[in-house]
């Protein structure tokens, strides 16, 4: 399928102006670029405004088409929004994943704290997307599905040191969720700030999360009243 989009006149050369026919150039776009360019501009917009806020109109004025072009390759504005959440899940889950390289399980998290804070830095729009509830379903789920695949990788090494340690391996998911949620909530704070820097934010989230492992009680126990 090939689009064709009219260049506005204006910008025209002066023998286009004058000519009799008056023709705009059309400029023309394939059905993959004209896709990849509407996911472009929904995955501005969306950050920027939200799912609510973001118009096909709006989208549509963006890319230079009409409304049903919009509809022809997503079928709305929820499927076109369903393709750019499930694209910024799947960037960052490889980009956690991949970076989990080191045999030393502190290097493990630092690997993984700054494999978030590269994404934040990289791919802001898609984090603010992300963080955001998602109003349909995607084939990978909401943030927190995601945050809990991500949390799934961190579990085996966490088992393993448990093990080593004389703890209850099955305990690994509980700590793997935890520390993972920690990492993902800072990161949302420092989305905006940006302060301190990345370095030193990932320094600082791997100190807490390292030497609470590492003074770990094997059955902790509550030093309040509640017992239950």
């Amino acid at each position: 399928m090939i689009d064709d989009v009219a260049t506005d006149p204006s910008t025209s050369s002066d023998k286009s102006r004058t000519s009799p026919s008056r023709r705009t150039r059309r400029v023309r776009m394939t059905g993959k670029e004209r896709r990849e360019q509407l996911l472009d501009i929904g995955r501005t917009l969306f950050a920027d405004k939200g799912f609510e806020g973001t118009s096909v109109e709006e989208i549509a004025a963006r890319a230079g088409v009409s409304k049903p072009v919009v509809y022809e390759h997503f079928g709305g504005k929820e499927g076109l929004y369903a393709v750019v959440v499930d694209r910024e899940m799947r960037r960052l889950l490889d980009m956690v994943t991949g970076a989990l390289t080191a045999g030393h399980p502190r290097e493990l998290l630092e690997q993984a704290a700054f494999a978030l804070l590269d994404y934040i830095e990289s791919f802001t729009d898609g984090f603010r997307i992300l963080v955001r509830d998602s109003p349909v379903a995607q084939s990978t789920g909401t943030f927190a599905s995601l945050i809990s695949d991500i949390a799934t990788q961190v579990e085996d090494i966490l088992g393993l040191e448990f093990k080593a340690r004389g703890f209850d391996p099955k305990l690994a998911p509980l700590y793997a969720q935890a520390l993972v949620g920690m990492v993902a909530l800072t990161g949302q704070w420092w989305l905006d700030v940006r302060k301190p820097k990345k370095a030193e934010v990932a320094a600082h989230l791997v100190n807490l999360c390292w030497h609470g492992l590492e003074n770990l009680e094997s059955k902790p126990r509550l030093i309040g009243h509640r017992k239950s």
